[in-house]
This record gives C-alpha cells, sequence and structure tokens, in this order.
C-alpha cells in the first residue's frame, strides 16, 4: 500500500503531516481483509504483535490489549486460538492488534468485506467506537456505498484503472453515529450521489 510505503508512487508524493513520505511508514496500524492472525499464537499473543517488534513496555503493553479487547467483547478468549473464534471475532483481534501501539494512521483495507450481513455490522460499530475513543485517522477502503457514508467524514470516489479521483464527498452527519443513520433521507441522498456517478462511469 502506498500509504504504508510498501510500495513507491509511479509519480508524485504521498505525504504525511505535510512531509514526503520516504520508506516504509512505522507509525501505521494495518487491518487487511483477512484477519491474518497467526495460528499458533492465542488471541492475545496476537493482538501484542506490534509490542514485540516495537519492543514496548510489556506491562504497558498487556493491559492495553486486554483493554481493547474488552471494548469489543473479546474479554474471556485471550487464551483462544483463531481457529477457535468466528470470523467476525478474529477480525476484532486483527483490529485491536492494529491499535495496539496507538499508531497515528489506521490503514483499513476491505477489513469488512468478508464478513457476513450481521457481523459486518457489528464491526462497524465496533470500529465506530474505538475510533470515537482514540481518534485516530483513518483510511478505510471499501466497495460498500453505506458503509462508506456510515463511516466516514469524506468519501473518495476512485474510477477503475488506473484508479483516478473522481469525486470527493463530505459527509456532514454528527457523531457518535448508529446504523440508524441509514434511516435518514440525507444518508441516502449521499448514497445514491455515489451511486450515481458510478452508473455514469461505467462501474456499475
Amino acid at each position: 500500500m502506498l500509504a504504508a510505503g510498501l510500495y513507491r508512487p509511479t509519480s508524485g508524493q504521498i505525504l504525511i503531516d505535510g512531509r514526503p513520505l520516504d520508506g516504509c511508514y512505522t507509525n501505521a496500524g494495518i487491518v487487511f481483509q483477512s484477519d491474518v492472525l497467526l495460528p499458533w499464537l492465542s488471541i492475545l499473543d496476537n493482538v501484542l504483535l506490534p509490542a514485540k517488534v516495537k519492543r514496548l513496555p510489556a506491562d504497558r503493553a498487556r493491559t492495553r490489549a486486554l483493554e481493547l479487547l474488552a471494548r469489543v467483547g473479546l474479554s474471556g478468549f485471550e487464551s483462544n486460538f483463531p481457529s477457535e473464534l468466528s470470523g467476525g471475532m478474529r477480525q476484532r483481534a486483527s483490529l485491536c492488534r492494529a491499535l495496539l501501539h496507538e499508531p497515528s494512521i489506521l490503514l483499513m483495507d476491505e477489513p469488512f468485506g468478508a464478513l457476513d450481513a450481521l457481523t459486518r455490522e457489528r464491526m462497524q460499530a465496533d470500529l465506530a467506537q474505538l475510533w470515537a475513543k482514540d481518534l485516530k485517522t483513518a483510511l478505510f477502503i471499501t466497495h460498500d456505498i453505506e458503509e462508506a457514508v456510515l463511516l466516514s467524514d469524506e468519501v473518495i470516489v476512485m474510477s477503475q484503472r488506473p484508479g483516478r479521483i473522481l469525486r470527493r464527498f463530505a459527509v456532514p452527519f454528527a457523531r457518535p453515529r448508529s446504523s440508524t443513520l441509514r434511516r435518514d433521507a440525507g444518508f441516502y441522498d449521499i448514497v445514491n450521489e455515489i451511486r450515481e456517478l458510478f452508473q455514469e462511469t461505467g462501474v456499475l
């Protein structure tokens, strides 16, 4: 991902805090579509991985890991292995791992794409709650228009390859938000406007 410094842009620059990104950006937390938990480690040890890589104080990291797991409803599952948890539970643990070292940026690449509808809604609520607590900058990639509008302060619509920014949509709704926002007429005005843009450009 360009924003993590894992790939170099073919042109232009990636700026973080106004400074060009040169190499890997180490103060980011990343959540992928797959949870990518290590199957031989417990859930707690998986969440603690960033602390070991960054050599953070063990006691403080453990306290934060337990707090994060509690906030997403995983208290009592710390000693379980990934194979013993559902897909949604594993992805919640993956989100906790990404937040453990208190990164300044959270990068999320279709993190809820493989989940069923009810689990996906629960994960959206968990993410909104964690975001409200830590106020991280989040770059969230999704193909779900409603999800984008529900979670974002700004939706950036991209074209098909080669990827270009087609339009930016400001999302004006106050936080905290919940799934009831989907019943708001203004919510669907934005959703439909984005959908029409996709239809005009041949994406839909």
